[in-house]
């Protein structure tokens, strides 16, 4: 009898034993699995790349769609008060993906079959009219002094739209009531600004994880009033959400270095400045980097004059104290809406057999900075430049901007305008020499500014992926251009609110702002094709290694291809301008390739690919990571307007994409995840 006792205590210890290293290896798992997207930028750096290597340059044709998943929100019964947009990027532990969405709500699935194994639902208001009315990804966090397998131990954050932090057990979708005020963070309470109205402030990226902190940015309104709700960047307990230190990146303090950089009566309670992208983090320093936005208002700085440093910056901060430990200023006195909108990306570069530590940071100016994580210290040249000076009253531009590693196009001539045909060039031509029109960093005028790169880029929040064998950053640019104009306020009444263009209000200011892409009347870009690009930087040396067109003018499959016809809108505009050939004569088998203007970002893997959607025209492409050759395309339901991710099950390899459009413009409607394999079965 004895013997039997001691041999099942044995066999028991032996069963709690395993279980402790399969729960220890599951905690371990987001940092070391290669087949596992665990963050954002898959690591928490952001680099974007996967090891995985199933899928090749060899058999990436043989792609096929394995499954695909609709969370219903572009039905009807989930209309809102804004155009919704379906942007997450996936997050897969352990064989489950989880996502979220615009309205709130987390879905746990299947990795590898797409069935359901639970939701959550946060309420959004569907009423609300945010102005970015999205969400772009979910955060993951193991609590290391939890009991294995106790409830909440593995942790899923959720940003909401209406600015909350939620925690959710990562097994059961359930809230973690010992987080914050019953599993939910406001975070609308305590602004040193609060905001005036419920749209103002606004949540659409994951926090941070980092040092036991979850870090966490905000998106706020632009150009409403001078003195908007605050752009702090806030660190918290990840267990308990209790707030342990703030940024803002308008100084309050006048010891603060940088206070001297913005002056003016009001210059000191400016808004914004926040951080709408993805914050990235180095856990090995306890560094996280923020990317800044443009103070409030974009277009005017009269009330905040001087560089206005921290904002449109790449910030470092102690994780655990928010102690800035460097700042890097890539647009000073910001009157263009040149936010950093690409997420940071940290790098280690090879010079010449050294390795340094960096960070990639490219703009919505279309260039890309690379700096010293340690320092902050431009490890490729940047070199400041003269550019226009202003000429509205009571403004003061910045008389030199940073430049650096050039992407996109910095100027467009009136000779060189595009259209459909020679009358609608010649109406763009006509235009553009109408407008205040001295190549980049021209600033906002009286008389109409041409804005080059427009306000969406440049490199714009798709930003950027790092292939770290061939030290190649792929970014996706724009290079539209758009109009800027400044309407002295007694006479903003008289001009209407004309049709194609967005009015501010500017509250504050002596004027009203007026902005639009430029747009032939035929409605095809007055800026010559390609109307986005692809391009990959070899980061050691600063040099092009290539560059492509990127997507088409227009919902356009390849031969046999099967694409979704077009939905209406103006995504459809360009093909109808240009004919199902394009404006020139061309193989009738093959789609034009005029680039499109895109937003959504690549990703990177050990098989030699770069995947990326992003395009008008509703494809998914991998493209040669070496070359820049396209190698296989895929229609989706509506275009990816997300970054794409890839992770593997029992083996096989997927690639995953939110395929949400913009909510019924340029980029379509849909609410569905397309997942993609080598001959792949149906698992619904």
């Amino acid at each position: 009898m004895p013997i039997r006792i001691t041999q099942r205590l044995f066999i028991t210890c032996c069963m709690l034993m395993l279980a402790h290293a399969v729960a220890a290896q599951r905690v371990a798992a987001p940092t070391r699995a290669a087949d596992e997207w665990a963050s954002y930028g898959r690591d928490p750096g952001g680099a974007r790349h996967s090891p995985l290597a199933q899928v090749t340059r060899e058999n990436v044709g043989r792609l096929r769609e394995a499954w695909r998943f609709s969370t219903g929100e572009a039905d009807s019964s989930f209309a809102t008060g804004r155009r919704t947009s379906f942007e997450a990027t996936p997050l897969v532990i352990g064989g489950v993906m989880y996502f979220s969405t615009p309205l709130g709500r987390v879905f746990a699935l299947d990795a590898a079959t797409g069935r359901e194994r639970w939701r959550f639902n946060a309420g959004v208001p569907h009423a609300a009219k945010f102005g970015d009315f999205t969400n772009r990804g979910l955060s993951y966090w193991v609590d290391s002094s939890a009991a294995p397998r106790s409830r909440c131990r593995e942790r899923i954050v959720l940003p909401t739209i209406d600015a909350r932090l939620v925690a959710l057990d990562a097994g059961d979708g359930g809230t973690c009531n010992n987080f914050g005020d019953g599993g939910t963070i406001d975070l609308r309470r305590g602004l040193r600004n609060a905001p005036r109205e419920f749209e103002e402030y606004e949540l659409t990226s994951p926090p941070a994880v980092v040092s036991g902190m979850l870090v966490v940015g905000s998106a706020i309104a632009d150009n409403g009033a001078t003195v908007m709700a605050s752009g702090e960047v806030r660190g918290y307990d990840a267990r308990t959400g209790a707030l342990r230190w703030r940024f803002d990146p308008v100084p309050r303090d006048s010891t603060d270095p940088a206070w001297s950089t913005w002056r003016g009566t009001t210059a000191h309670r400016t808004g914004a400045a926040n951080v709408w992208s993805v914050i990235v983090a180095d856990a090995r320093r306890g560094l996280v980097f923020v990317p800044t936005s443009s103070p409030s208002p974009d277009y005017f700085g009269g009330e905040r004059l001087g560089d206005n440093r921290y904002a449109n910056s790449v910030v470092a901060l102690d994780a655990r104290t928010g102690r800035v430990v460097w700042n890097f200023q890539t647009v000073h006195h910001d009157l263009w809406d040149y936010d950093n909108a690409s997420p940071p990306a940290l790098v280690t570069l090879q010079f010449g057999g050294r390795s340094v530590d960096a960070v990639l940071q490219a703009t919505k100016t279309g260039m890309l900075f690379v700096l010293d994580r340690a320092t902050g210290k431009p490890l490729l040249p940047v070199e400041e430049r003269p550019v226009p000076a202003s000429t509205v009253p009571g403004e003061v531009a910045s008389p030199t901007q940073p430049f650096s590693i050039v992407l996109s196009p910095h100027r467009l001539d009136a000779a060189s305008a595009f259209g459909a045909d020679s009358a609608d060039r010649a109406t763009c031509r006509a235009t553009i020499a109408a407008l205040r029109n001295e190549g980049i960093f021209t600033p906002p005028s009286l008389e109409g500014t041409l804005a080059m790169p427009s306000n969406i880029g440049g490199a714009h929040w798709g930003g950027v992926a790092f292939d770290a064998a061939r030290q190649l950053a792929i970014v996706p640019v724009n290079t539209v251009a758009a109009v800027v104009q400044l309407i002295p306020r007694a006479e903003a009444g008289s001009k209407g609110e004309a049709e194609g263009w967005e009015y501010a209000s500017m509250r504050g200011t002596p004027y009203v702002m007026r902005r639009r892409i430029l747009i032939s009347p035929k409605g095809v870009p007055c800026s010559p094709p390609p109307f986005g690009e692809l391009v990959a930087v070899h980061v050691p040396t600063g040099t092009i290694a290539w560059r492509i067109p990127l997507g088409s003018a227009g919902p356009v499959a390849p031969a046999g291809a099967g694409a979704a016809a077009p939905q209406g809108g103006r995504a459809s505009t360009w093909q109808q301008a240009f004919g199902a050939r394009g404006p020139d004569p061309v193989d009738v088998a093959r789609p034009v390739e005029l680039g499109s203007p895109n937003l959504g970002g690549a990703i990177v893997t050990a098989g030699g690919l770069t995947f990326i959607g992003a395009t008008v025209d509703r494809m998914i492409r991998a493209f040669d990571t070496e070359t820049g050759r396209e190698l296989w395309r895929a229609p989706l339901p509506a275009s990816g307007k997300a970054t794409p991710m890839t992770y593997a099950v029992n083996g096989r390899q997927y690639v995953a994409i939110a395929a949400g459009g913009d909510g019924g413009g340029f980029f379509g409607r849909g609410d569905e995840v397309v997942v993609f394999a080598l001959d792949g079965r149906r698992g619904r």
